[in-house]
């Protein structure tokens, strides 16, 4: 049976799923949100045949749908038995982090019919505990923002569906909100001028033209520029030569909002010439 790489996704509600799948669109994967379970043998059948294009599907599966604690583990042991080979991605996050993020969205909690919203997350915590414990990965999401949750989501799918060469994940971000914890390589680019302290580029962000003039007008940028791309040149075949299958290189100003995006943006442009598998993501942009 020819497919391609399956991933679905659940887990508690309130913990990024819906992040997820936007993260894993955005690299290419087929997403549907909130497939009935029973609905998931057919559609598997209709997407992953001989004849389709799809190579990389995710569905999130969860307990909006009433009859998914009752019949998910017998129609998963059942794919698996046809042959199907999917990987199970639980979000989980704590309560206190889920009762924080009800409170500021105003979300309303599948379960919380006739109970508070505590009980409601406990039931169900306890109803997906058997899912939990079959996943493939886990992942915990309480102490990630929108922008490093797509990151550690989009590092995670394409590890997955690895294809022997390393893959390059090019992020910037802003000191003031952290380094990301995946990051390989961190670049600290805030020895450049600064487009914040020039009225008219203070706005903007990196991805404007005026902003990208600034910041590559100096003869400093250019220097830094060729030699840092010339080491990246130099590692990346050392990394795949170790078996290295995902490289994410961070790249940091301040704020995450000018000088960061323009030179991994730099980065980006260069490394996609050789590299098949390669994103770019930046972090902080909308932040301030």
């Amino acid at each position: 049976m020819q497919q391609g790489k399956i991933v679905i996704i659940s887990g508690l509600s309130g913990s990024g799923k819906s992040t997820a799948i936007k993260a894993l669109e955005n690299i290419g994967f087929f997403c549907v949100d909130n497939l009935p379970v029973a609905l998931l043998p057919k559609f598997l059948e209709l997407r992953i045949g001989s004849d389709s294009d799809i190579s990389k599907l995710s569905v999130v599966m969860d307990i909006r749908e009433k009859d998914f604690i009752s019949t998910y583990s017998d129609i998963l042991d059942r794919l698996r038995k046809q042959g199907y080979r999917f990987e199970i991605l639980f979000l989980d996050a704590s309560e206190e982090i889920l009762l924080r993020r009800y409170s500021q969205t105003r979300m309303h909690h599948p379960l919380a019919r006739g109970k508070s919203l505590p009980e409601a997350i406990q039931k169900e915590r306890a109803q997906l505990r058997g899912l939990k414990r079959i996943a493939d990965k886990v992942i915990d999401t309480s102490h990630f923002n929108v922008h490093e949750l797509k990151a550690v989501i989009m590092g995670h799918a394409l590890k997955v569906v690895h294809t022997g060469h390393v893959e390059v994940h090019v992020l910037s971000f802003g000191f003031k909100y952290g380094i990301p914890y995946e990051a390989d390589l961190v670049i600290d680019v805030r020895f450049l001028p600064n487009p914040y302290f020039v009225p008219e580029l203070k706005g903007l962000d990196g991805t404007s033209p005026d902003v990208q003039t600034f910041v590559k007008k100096w003869d400093g940028t250019q220097v830094f520029l060729n030699k840092y791309l010339d080491l990246l040149d130099y590692l990346i075949p050392l990394y795949e030569k170790e078996g290295k299958s995902y490289l994410t290189v961070a790249v940091g100003c301040t704020g995450g909002r000018h000088r960061s995006i323009v030179i991994a943006d730099e980065i980006f442009q260069h490394l996609r010439k050789r590299i098949e598998r390669i994103t770019l993501v930046h972090r902080d942009i909308e932040l301030t």
